[in-house]
């Protein structure tokens, strides 16, 4: 599909219209964008900054500098690592060494079979519960290391 067929470049141009194409449309383009192909691969940040006038480099630098957008697809199950300092100091350190270790992912990637995205957060809020990951949208704290693994393991299965 080229990007004159693609219905989901459409939604992206309709934005920026929008927007009066203005430079400061930026994180809004970027955000119907990915929820539009659902993670900003390196040719719609390169349509998005030829549409705005934007360098590409100030394009890439915002998609890689905000956490909640996405340069790789996302896998079909998601567990995020709270790394705020009540779970750090409860060892969610070690929580998210083993779940790297078992999946064979480093945090911010997905399996190369596509099931599983392993994240980390700064804080998600919960930190009497420390440690806490959420798997998918499933919060579950005071986790021990084979608790997580378990969790994770029923993900995916």
């Amino acid at each position: 599909m080229t990007q004159q067929t693609d219905d989901r470049y459409k939604m992206v141009e309709k934005t920026m219209k929008k927007l009066g194409y203005d430079r400061s449309a930026l994180i809004e383009t970027l955000h119907t964008a990915q929820e539009t192909f659902g993670y900003l691969e390196n040719e719609v940040l390169k349509f998005i900054a030829r549409r705005l006038k934007l360098p590409f480099s100030k394009v890439y630098g915002v998609a890689t500098f905000y956490h909640f957008f996405r340069l790789k697809p996302k896998g079909k199950h998601t567990t995020v690592v709270c790394m705020g300092t009540a779970c750090y100091i409860k060892g969610a350190d070690k929580i998210l060494a083993s779940l790297e270790e078992r999946f064979g992912v480093k945090a911010g990637e997905t399996t190369k079979d596509s099931l599983l995205s392993l994240l980390t957060a700064r804080c998600v809020g919960s930190c009497s519960l420390a440690p806490i990951a959420i798997y998918d949208n499933k919060s579950v704290g005071n986790l021990s290391l084979e608790q997580s693994l378990q969790e994770v393991e029923e993900l995916i299965s």
